[in-house]
């Protein structure tokens, strides 16, 4: 597949990739027939409502990693919604999050940060706030935390005093709260040049992805966020977030 023309600015973060490719099989009791970013909620896609929030921020174009019922989100969306332009990176066979990151980033030419995020989860990161973080610490990786106390649910980050992420959390359930990875990043393009994986390979985003590229000394900087975090994963959270967004 040719590479899209490169539309971003050199002073916005504008280009995003949603990885929206999952089977959600912990939300088939409650949404069946359905990809899991496009269950509704007040008569309109979960999706919508995360796209509606970036777009607000700024960001006019999304590559969507689809794969289960992918027509079913390629019909509704098209290729433009509310003025921004949507294109989309076809998992063939089930890839998992980090094959189907690989699979999407491809598609883009542009040497800004990449705004990445889950398609089953909407958090309220300040854009501005987050690609100031980044560019101060001369992050590679960027992750918009939030404090739980579900710490056997998240994967947790250690952290040091400035915010540079040292590792991933191991024995989470013996903490009562942690801080955990909200499942939003800003993302330097060039650090997928290092990485040995291929593309069309299936692979975890956090397993396999991440920790390669941790323990390869790349800069991984947190950034804690007040905003409301809504994770459909599950049907008791995805009940949740009808109280929680807007129709």
């Amino acid at each position: 597949m040719s590479r899209m023309q490169d539309f971003s600015t050199p002073t916005q973060v504008s280009s995003a990739v949603v990885l929206a490719g999952g089977l959600g099989t912990r939300l088939r009791s409650a949404v069946p027939d359905l990809p899991k970013p496009m269950a509704p909620i007040h008569d309109r896609p979960f999706l919508e409502h995360q796209l509606d929030y970036w777009i607000d921020q700024g960001v006019n174009l999304f590559v969507l990693s689809v794969g289960y019922r992918r027509e079913i989100t390629k019909s509704h969306f098209g290729n433009s919604y509310r003025g921004a332009r949507i294109f989309y990176a076809d998992e063939e066979k089930p890839l998992g999050t980090g094959g189907g990151l690989l699979l999407a980033v491809d598609m883009l030419t542009s040497e800004q940060p990449i705004l990445v995020m889950n398609g089953d989860t909407y958090f309220e990161v300040p854009l501005d706030e987050l690609v100031t973080f980044h560019t101060q610490n001369n992050s590679d990786w960027t992750f918009s935390l939030f404090r739980t106390k579900e710490t056997k649910r998240y994967m947790g980050m250690e952290s040091a005093s400035n915010g540079r992420i040292m590792s991933f959390s191991s024995n989470v359930g013996e903490k009562s709260e942690l801080l955990a990875n909200g499942g939003v990043y800003l993302v330097e393009p060039s650090i997928f040049n290092s990485i040995e994986y291929s593309k069309g390979e299936m692979l975890s985003l956090e397993d396999d992805l991440l920790r390669t590229l941790i323990d390869s000394g790349r800069r991984f900087f947190g950034y804690e966020c007040k905003g409301r975090f809504i994770d459909i994963g599950i049907p008791e959270d995805y009940v949740l977030a009808s109280h929680l967004l807007r129709g």
